[in-house]
């Protein structure tokens, strides 16, 4: 009986041990950034454009409490060094802003400003947290979304709301389009006005925030989309991105992590991108902040 209690008692602490652990590296994970490389396939993608690499970034949250601006910083840092084509940002650039949001967006935005300043074309879209949403029932506030895409667009970072641009590298008239939509959660998204800027069969990439606004995309539209708003789960079991805590408190449609396989209509192909922020606590766990870089082909 001694035996028994003893084994009990060294399990417990072990068990004890290994949460105390696994706490501890939960916050410290959020800092330390992970870098993706994938292929897209682009059809009709222009010859100037072959190889090319766009990079994506998504969710900085900035104004939680416990927030990780220098883990976003460090990353731009990286695609300064890198020099992509194009970088995207697909949302959520703040988190709690209100009352007073001017000095967590000059936050955001002064991590971002250096891109424009290392001549790195910069294109973005807003989140539902950018509108101050932390939940869908809540009202989208306008004022505070339009404070942001203002000092975002005043920085040289373009914001598109339901809008297409044409991107060209330098010394080189082939576009390759950009469709932007808008928030899903703030009712703003608008696929279909997105899409009407886009001449049919022209090579395009979509940006969105929420992966459920994807499934509005007509067949072969979006042959490379970029999403975010998940977070990856944020707290999930190792290599597992289907197995986190979104998949038990969610009703989206949530891909956390990475190509959405079987998501949206045919030739169409959606990557979510994991964030670098973070929601309600400051914790990452098996599922560090990412930079994706996508190196464009050709069918």
């Amino acid at each position: 009986m001694a035996n028994i209690s003893k084994t009990l008692k060294y399990t417990a602490m072990g068990l004890a041990g290994v949460v105390a652990i696994l706490v501890g590296w939960s916050f410290i994970e959020p800092r330390i950034y992970y870098t993706e490389t994938e292929t897209a396939v682009i059809p009709d993608l222009p010859l100037s454009w072959r190889g090319k690499q766009i990079a994506q970034l998504s969710d900085f949250q900035i104004g939680l409490w416990g927030d990780n601006p220098d883990t976003a910083r460090r990353a731009v840092d990286e695609l300064i060094e890198v020099k992509p084509a194009a970088v995207l940002i697909s949302g959520d650039f703040i988190y709690h802003a209100t009352p007073n949001p001017e000095p967590t967006i000059e936050k955001a935005v002064n991590i971002v400003r250096p891109l424009v300043e290392a001549g790195i074309p910069t294109y973005a879209v807003l989140g539902n947290h950018d509108y101050g949403m932390s939940d869908k029932k809540a009202k989208p506030k306008i004022e505070l979304a339009n404070r942001l895409e203002t000092a975002l667009e005043s920085a040289g970072i373009r914001v598109l709301n339901n809008q297409a641009v044409q991107m060209q590298l330098p010394g080189s008239n082939e576009p390759l389009y950009l469709v932007g939509v808008d928030s899903l959660w703030a009712n703003r998204d608008n696929v279909q006005q997105a899409l009407s800027d886009v001449p049919g069969g022209s090579p395009r990439i979509a940006m969105i925030h929420n992966p459920d606004s994807f499934e509005k995309f007509p067949a072969n539209t979006a042959p490379l989309a970029v999403a975010g708003h998940t977070h990856g789960g944020q707290v999930r079991l190792p290599n597992s991105p289907q197995w986190s805590w979104l998949r038990f408190t969610q009703q989206d449609k949530v891909y956390a992590d990475g190509w959405a396989k079987g998501y949206g209509k045919p030739g169409n192909n959606l990557y979510v991108n994991v964030g670098i922020g973070m929601s309600i606590a400051p914790i990452r766990l098996f599922c560090p902040p990412e930079v994706t870089f996508f190196t464009l082909e050709s069918k």
